[in-house]
């Protein structure tokens, strides 16, 4: 699976951007598809996932939790991030990434479980 990031941008907090993920194969649904990010100075993070097949299952990091919604569409091999009430503590570049997972209920949130990464894509909010 190959993986395309864009949507990212300048914003003001406070402000959205949605974030979409384009992924190659004919295999996508059977892929837990994963948005992580990383700002400058600092580690890789989890941002949200959606698990494979109907994407009934979702996990999201506490920091971004009621703010982010992150979803699939199968027909169109996309995985969406749509962030809304930005903080200027979003900045970072944002990554979406895929796992090959058997079971649904299972979504992973390390980085070292997803084995194919898109390129990336910058998120800046003004304070």
């Amino acid at each position: 699976v190959q993986l395309q990031a864009f949507g990212g941008g300048f914003v003001q907090a406070g402000g959205s951007l949605r974030l979409s993920c384009a992924a190659s194969g004919r295999t996508f649904n059977q892929y837990t598809m994963g948005w992580f990010r990383q700002a400058p100075g600092k580690e890789r993070e989890f941002v949200a996932a959606v698990g494979r097949s109907l994407g009934l299952n979702t996990r999201y990091a506490d920091s971004i939790k009621g703010r982010f919604t992150i979803s699939r569409d199968n027909a169109r091999n996309t995985v969406a991030l749509q962030m809304d009430s930005l903080k200027s503590e979003d900045t970072a570049v944002y990554y979406c990434a895929s796992a090959y997972v058997r079971r649904m209920d299972i979504v992973p949130i390390t980085p070292n479980e997803y084995q194919n990464w898109g390129q990336g894509t910058q998120v800046t909010v003004s304070s």
